[in-house]
């Protein structure tokens, strides 16, 4: 059985994610870290760690936002994922999620902290079901969607992409 979008939607029981895709949370550490032992970025305790199912359709992207912690991205399932990476010095790096190593994709890959990243299934008619952990574990409080013109002004020589790949 080919398997589609919409079955992993439904099955998966995910919703409309803010940055773009659908997902839904599957784990989250019962451990906590105090806010002290945490990095500067952090307004306080977070989970040890915490994890989702995302779903993102061609046609649809994930906006380009950053968290204050590494985010792991694991590939499931459809066509290669492509997450444009921007580090704080300004270098662009572009991961391909997926399965054809032969090609330079990637089961995993790290995201770091503090970079800017966007994502999106370049393939018409295509989807990507992938994973996502973050550690420690994801809080809205430690999300931030880019505004366009203030990430142009940023990294200019990343403007097309960035219009591209944000919402406003």
């Amino acid at each position: 059985m080919k398997t589609t979008a919409e079955h992993w939607r439904k099955n998966l029981q995910l919703t409309q994610h803010v940055e773009g895709g659908s997902f839904r949370e599957t784990y989250r550490s019962p451990l906590t870290i105090e806010r002290e032992a945490l990095p500067e970025g952090f307004a306080g305790a977070r989970n040890a760690s915490t994890g989702i199912y995302f779903l993102l359709e061609d046609g649809d992207f994930s906006a380009f936002h950053r968290i204050a912690a590494d985010e792991m991205w694991h590939f499931y399932d459809g066509q290669p994922l492509h997450i444009y990476e921007i580090k704080p010095n300004g270098s662009l790096h572009v991961h391909r999620l997926g399965r054809d190593i032969a090609q330079g994709e990637q089961l995993q890959l790290v995201i770091p902290a503090g970079s800017w990243f966007a994502s999106s299934v370049e393939e018409t008619g295509g989807f990507a079901l992938v994973g996502c952990t973050v550690a420690p574990g994801f809080d809205f409080a430690d999300f931030e969607l880019a505004e366009r013109g203030a990430l142009c002004r940023l990294f200019p020589q990343h403007a097309g992409l960035i219009a591209l790949l944000t919402r406003s």
